[in-house]
């Protein structure tokens, strides 16, 4: 069969109303799960796996990629109004979507995050169906010399994530790639920084930091600063309509991180955090006005919320074209797939098209559904401002909990989050930014074992990392990014003194 008969069945597949109402319930279930901090897509597929035992396997599969990319839509509710990521590729979107939240603007802020990502997700959806033979293989040839460098890449953009002092930035990030080494190591089974405490083997959670270090922190704000009458808009819902001024600041980023987030997706252990914080940091590199971000940047919300739905449906590449998962959630997935006697890989479009083209073609059902449900809801959900302050500690600090209970079922992982959650009130006190911390936890784990990787195929020699063009290109890259910034600031220099 032909990609384009693939193409027609999908769609046949996916307009059934067996196929639409499968839809419906995936993206339902997933942006409510999305909503609430730390209860991810991981956690929602692997419940609904045994209820659909006995289901028929599109229609199966078609609901559980519907919680998925509904979960990374959802998650922005609880980033821009709670500072709570609801999922960890939210965790950027809260950089300027909860302060524009604070000064009277939720309603805009979510209009802004629900129409970035439903651009994302289409946009990435027609770049799957049209692509997505093709870059499999692209997918594959991205080694670990590559991975070394793209991490690389992105360790460079830690002075862009600094709120002033890049000092402090540099040693935010420090601690954050100390932390990610807890654990066992992978390589040599050598137990590492956990103090003889049986609970620190599999290393720390990242929706513990994130919760901890945003959630919390925010928290001890609200708690020691309960009288003061500085954010006295806070509670403010505002309009949810965009000017053509806000929609013009929009385009830009929207392009620019569609395409971004959905190769970033396509490649097998990037996904949407990742690609949400490249997302952002590469907008605000860009932007004339890189103060503005993290202060309400329309461009700064955009940006990631753009990348993150880009991502999810790229991750989608390798999991139906090769059978190789990109994320944990995609793993989950995969045990799906296995569980209702699917093999996902290259047999899969020729085997099964009605399932690899049908999933694909139910994203542009489940991404209009997602828009048409948020859309009208936006003036209820930010209703959650109008909380009573110490309700709505209680609450950010229960769903908090039950996030994080709910990834173990292990109470060393609450006592965890609490001291994350202090780190991140002192580190607010101190002026120490935390998505530096957030970025070096991401990146570092990945970082070191693609470096391994690449050492243990080369024999120890370092020049696989020149001798491989991809590598190459991404290492100059980062050079330029952290060369380039330096002659700004000394160009500038020189351009005062003359003045």
């Amino acid at each position: 069969m032909g990609s384009i008969d693939g193409i027609v069945t999908g769609f046949q597949t996916a307009f059934s109303m067996e196929g639409i109402l499968f839809v419906m319930i995936g993206v339902l279930v997933g942006t409510f799960i999305g909503m609430l901090p730390g209860l991810g897509p991981i956690s929602a597929i692997a419940v609904m796996i045994p209820v659909t035992f006995g289901m028929d396997p599109t229609s199966a599969l078609i609901m559980m990629a519907g919680v998925y990319y509904g979960a990374v839509f959802g998650g922005s509710t609880s980033s821009i109004l709670l500072n709570a990521p609801g999922i960890s590729g939210t965790v950027a979107t809260a950089f300027d979507g909860y302060p524009m939240a604070q000064q009277g603007k939720a309603g805009k802020a979510l209009a802004i995050a629900a129409i970035a990502s439903f651009t994302g997700g289409t946009v990435s959806v027609i770049m799957l169906m049209l692509l997505a033979p093709a870059l499999s293989s692209i997918a594959v040839s991205f080694g670990p010399p590559a991975y070394f460098a793209l991490m690389v890449l992105g360790l460079t953009a830690i002075s862009s994530l600094s709120e002033g002092s890049t000092i402090k930035a540099l040693i935010s990030a420090v601690v954050g790639f100390m932390v990610v080494t807890i654990g066992i190591d992978a390589q040599t089974g050598t137990q590492r920084f956990t103090f003889g405490n049986p609970n620190l083997l599999e290393g720390l959670d990242f929706l513990v930091i994130a919760l901890g270090l945003f959630a919390l922190a925010e928290v001890c704000t609200l708690v020691l600063n309960r009288k003061d009458t500085s954010v006295k808009n806070a509670h403010k819902i505002g309009s949810i309509k965009l000017s053509k001024k806000d929609l013009h600041e929009m385009k830009g980023p929207i392009t620019r991180q569609s395409l971004l987030g959905f190769i970033l997706g396509v490649l097998p252990g990037a996904g949407a955090t990742i690609a949400s914080f490249i997302a952002y940091i590469s907008e605000k590199r860009l932007s004339k006005n890189p103060e503005e971000f993290g202060k309400g940047s329309i461009k700064g919300l955009a940006a990631p919320e753009t990348a993150n739905n880009a991502a999810t449906s790229g991750a989608f590449v390798p999991l139906l074209s090769l059978g190789i998962p990109g994320s944990g959630t995609t793993a989950v997935l995969l045990g799906a797939f296995l569980v209702l006697g699917v093999q996902p890989g290259p047999l899969l479009m020729t085997d099964r098209p009605e399932i690899f083209w049908g999933i694909i073609a139910s994203m542009y059902i489940g991404n209009i559904f997602l828009l048409i449900l948020n859309l009208p809801l936006i003036p209820y959900i930010a209703k959650i401002l109008k909380i009573p302050r110490p309700l709505l500690i209680s609450l950010v600090i229960m769903f908090s909990m039950i996030g994080v209970y709910a990834i173990s079922f292990n109470t060393f992982d609450l006592y965890m989050l609490l001291l994350f959650g202090v780190i991140g009130f002192l580190m607010r006190l101190f002026s120490f930014p935390a998505p530096p911390f957030i970025l070096a936890f991401i990146l570092g784990g990945m970082l070191e074992q693609s470096f391994r990787q690449s050492l243990t195929i080369s024999n120890g020699s370092l020049s696989i990392f020149i001798t491989n063009p991809i590598s190459l290109m991404l290492l100059l890259l980062a050079l330029l990014s952290f060369i380039i910034p330096l002659l700004r600031q000394l160009w500038l220099r020189k351009a005062r003194k003359t003045n």
